[in-house]
């Protein structure tokens, strides 16, 4: 019954028709809020996460260009990456990670469930006690780099003491604030944990990159991140 719930429930969410055509996209009468409540109505939260449009509506209006919507509204029909078609994708990847875990401290953890991946390496053991949940506050130094070797983000000040006075990272963990494979990288890392992660480009930036960093399309990233606090 449940399974046969599932596939009805993804096809109703799999169904949106175009509200806006081409014209009445570019037109300045459809304001962009309009364009985002739709989206975000409508699209997996994945999509929203690539396309930057999560958060509030007001907020997301402020920074999406009109063409940026425009694309990503086209996109999500082309893709139809809908809401509800991730679900059960999802929930198979987080059952599959918990199982893993548990029996064995493994120095390598490869997450392989459907094509999307990253692998971790441990480079300085956390406490093993404090892992964070899905939701917790997290505080984090990181470096990424491309596969050459060329740093594109880093948190980390060039002089030592300058450590003192900034800020590591600190966002919500497991909510697609970040990448994917930073919102499940970390949530296996516990307190004080340095670990290598090398993110394929699903869990990346995908097919776009991300031109303002310098991140190629389809470009695999290593990150080191330090897990300094979990509140």
């Amino acid at each position: 019954m449940s399974s046969q719930f599932n596939r009805q429930a993804l096809k109703m969410a799999a169904d949106p028709t175009r509200e806006w055509s081409d014209e009445q996209l570019k037109s300045d009468d459809l304001p962009k809020k309009d364009i985002i409540k739709f989206i975000q109505d409508n699209a997996a939260h994945s999509f929203l996460n690539e396309h930057k449009l999560l958060g509030n509506i007001k907020n997301v209006a402020k920074t999406a260009k009109k063409d940026q919507l425009i694309i990503a509204y086209n996109q999500l029909f082309e893709s139809k990456r809908f809401k509800g078609t991730e679900v059960e994708e999802v929930t198979q990847q987080v059952k599959a990670v918990k199982i893993d875990e548990k029996p064995k401290e493994v120095k390598a953890e490869v997450v392989d469930e459907g094509p999307p991946r990253y692998t971790k390496s441990v480079l300085k053991k956390g406490d093993k006690e404090n892992f964070p949940k899905k939701g917790d506050t997290v505080s984090c130094w990181y470096t990424g780099t491309l596969e050459d070797g060329t740093v594109f983000d880093t948190n980390i000040p060039a002089a030592a003491r300058k450590k003192k006075q900034t800020k590591p990272l600190s966002f919500k963990v497991g909510l697609g604030r970040v990448i994917r494979g930073w919102d499940e990288g970390l949530l296996t890392m516990s307190k004080g944990e340095t670990a290598r992660l090398e993110i394929e480009p699903e869990w990346a930036y995908g097919k776009k990159g991300l031109p303002d960093s310098k991140v190629p399309p389809n470009a695999k990233l290593i990150f080191e991140v330090e897990l300094v606090a979990v509140d």
